[in-house]
Formats: structure tokens, sequence, C-alpha cells
């Protein structure tokens, strides 16, 4: 398959859109190991040879600025890079947002991060942050945009009840929000950072039609366990086991993909899966052995996902399936997990990455998978009506 799309990111053109009441600036830069343009050369390098800008930090979200942790909520530590001789500061650390003294010589915020288009993935709730010490400083912060994998179309997930906000969702989002990073910031920028200096470096190219491996752009693990897209396309439901005692794949070769736990008969369970009658998936039994987080070690039985259609496939719809149907088969074994989970303490982990409570009181009280669909969709269009629509940035 061929595509003439040629999507130019925002890291590829910096250099021609740079904001011109910044030029000669001080800046910070937010990076990941995602973090590079068509040639595959990181936005540190470009910036470095930039001469619009003067490069003076480097700051790193959850996994690092070069995907140093592998597993999820590691903390790291910052440290001097020794290719550049920069200071990098960690933001998954002591502090997620920027202190004071990692801004103090600096006049701009720089971030380049790629999403994976769920509201769970934590580093929109890293510039999330940024933006917030950035207003409070006096500070520029500029977007080098970068497409949503999934498109920019389709939104599924209950929108964030700011009840169960956390670092897995600090604002109202749905779970799949369908939007780029430059976008998700403008709709912060607008609603919360009024007084920002905000500036945007959009994307060349892309349609919210659009899906990654359309965009002729190379495809950069942006987290450890995100190694494909179509990772990125279960995502936004399978990692809805993480509030579960399901072992959501961690510690396979296909994270998200595979699926299960050492108290599930595979076949039993994809007979239940098949009565949900789920669009663009199919399930294949399987067993498998997780070598790190949850069941190291132990013999699981499960399932892999396969997406046959990528366009009917409901990502979010799903994880709910496979949560209610082991559920539903194993009450004695199956459990929610309990806290503590990404820096919350007392917030169940299902309810801060479903951003409600409803879904698992809806999941514990038997509701069916349809009624629960019918209420998260009408949130989504909600959202839509009120809030998305004013900040998209692409036809």
């Amino acid at each position: 398959m061929s595509f003439e799309t040629l999507v130019k990111t925002g890291t590829d053109i910096f250099e021609k859109k740079w904001p011109k009441t910044l030029k000669g600036a001080r800046v910070g830069l937010l990076v990941h190991p995602a973090s590079v343009n068509r040639k595959l050369e990181h936005t540190v390098t470009l910036f470095l040879k930039s001469s619009k800008l003067e490069l003076k930090a480097l700051f790193g979200p959850q996994h690092g600025i070069r995907g140093e942790t592998q597993d999820n909520m590691v903390e790291w530590k910052g440290f001097r890079d020794k290719q550049t001789n920069l200071p990098v500061h960690s933001l998954y650390s002591n502090t997620r947002k920027p202190e004071s003294a990692m801004l103090k010589n600096l006049d701009v915020m720089g971030i380049d991060i790629q999403d994976a288009g769920s509201r769970y993935y934590t580093f929109i709730w890293t510039m999330e942050l940024c933006m917030q010490v950035c207003q409070e400083m006096d500070k520029s912060l500029v977007i080098l945009d970068r497409p949503n994998p999934l498109g920019g179309i389709v939104l599924e997930g209950p929108v964030l009840d700011m009840k169960h906000a956390s670092f897995v969702g600090l604002r109202p989002l749905p779970v799949r929000h369908g939007m780029t990073t430059g976008e998700i910031a403008s709709y912060f920028k607008h609603e919360f950072y009024s007084s920002l200096d905000f500036h945007v470096i959009p994307m060349q190219g892309w349609k919210r039609k659009h899906w990654f491996d359309e965009t002729g752009l190379p495809w950069v693990m942006p987290s450890p366990n995100m190694p494909s897209l179509t990772t990125a396309t279960v995502y936004p439901g399978m990692c809805l086991l993480e509030g579960t005692n399901l072992s959501e794949g961690r510690g396979t070769t296909r994270p998200f993909e595979i699926f299960g736990a050492p108290f599930i008969d595979p076949d039993i369970l994809v007979r239940k899966l098949k009565t949900f009658k789920l669009p663009g998936v199919v399930f294949r039994p399987m067993y498998f052995h997780p070598t790190f987080q949850k069941h190291a070690g132990r013999l699981c039985g499960g399932a892999q996902i396969y997406v046959t259609n990528r366009e009917t496939f409901k990502s979010f719809k799903t994880g709910v399936a496979v949560i209610k149907a082991a559920r539903e088969l194993y009450p004695e074994h199956f459990s929610w997990k309990r806290p503590p989970y990404e820096y919350e303490t007392v917030k169940m982990p299902i309810d801060i990455l479903a951003g409600t409570d409803r879904l698992r009181k809806g999941i514990e009280s038997g509701d069916s998978l349809e009624y629960m669909e019918e209420w998260w969709k009408e949130q989504g269009r909600e959202f839509q009506r009120t809030k998305r629509r004013k900040y998209l940035m692409y036809k």
C-alpha cells in the first residue's frame, strides 16, 4: 500500500514557522523518543543547529527523553546529557509540573511530543502542566504539532468528570479524543490559560481522516509499550485493564493486544466475547507468560485481539467488553486494582482511567454494553458541540 500523502509535522517546518517575536529566545524543550522529523533526526539536534533560538535545557515526560524507563509508573531522575551537555529535567519523578527554578533562565517552553490518541496517555498532561507554569511565570510556549495516530474524526468513551481528575486525565476530554496535541493545547489555552503567550506550529498536509500510516511519517515508539500503530489502535479500550487484575499484556511482545490472567480459560473467554458481536475485531484464544508487571512468570489464559476493520472497530467498547466478560465468567477471581496508581492514592484506578465511577458501577450492576455505550456516546456528542469543534485546526 502506498500513499501520496506527505505530511510535515511542526518539527519538519519549525525553522520557517518559528514565531518572529521569539527569535533568539532561550528555549527549554520537552521531548521523548518520537520527537523526530521525517528523516528521523531528533528535535534536540535540530534545535541545536537552529539560528532561530538558543536551546538551554531539556525536559522529559514519563519514560524519559530517550525511553530510558521501560515499565509503567517508573520514575526517573534528571541528569546532564552527555551528548549536548544540557541539563535534563525529569517531569516524572518528585514533580510532574516544572519547578520555577527549571524555567528561571528560559524565555520559552517548546513542546514536541507524539501522542497516542487516548486521554490516559500521560504526555498531554505533562504538556498541560507546562502550560500552567508558563502562565504563572510569564513564559511563552510553542507546540510543534504532530498527527493523532488514530485520525481526527472518531470520539469514544466517557468525558472526564473533574471529580475523577488525576495524572491520567486533568481536564475534560473523551478517552479517544480525535485531536492533535496542538488542538488539545489550544483547547487548554482558551478554556484555562487565557493569559498564556501561546503558539502552535501546525502540520502541513494532515487531514482528519488520516491514520498514522497514511501520513508518510516514520513510526517511532513514543513509549516502550507502544510499539506499533496497531497497539495505539487497541489502546483506548485495552488500557482499562490496568484498573483490574487482568494482564494488559505488558511483559509480552504484544502489549494491549494480548490480555488475560492465570484463572482464565481462553476458549471460554473467547466464546463469551463473541456474544457481544463487537464490530471490526476477532479474538484468538491463547496462553502467555508475562515477563514483568502483572502475573510475571505465570501462565496466563486469555486472547489476542485482531482488528479486522479499523474504521468500524470500537476500542473502548471492546475493552469494556473484555472486563465485563472476565468479571461475569470469573466473579470469584476477578477484581478491581486498588490504589495507588499514577500518583492517586485514594480513587480507584478504574475510575480515574474511565474518568468517572459510572462505568465501574455499571459493570458491577450488570448493565448491558449497549446501555453503557449510549451514555458515553452522548457525553462525546455534548463535548463535540460545546468544546472540541471550536479548537480543531484541520479539515
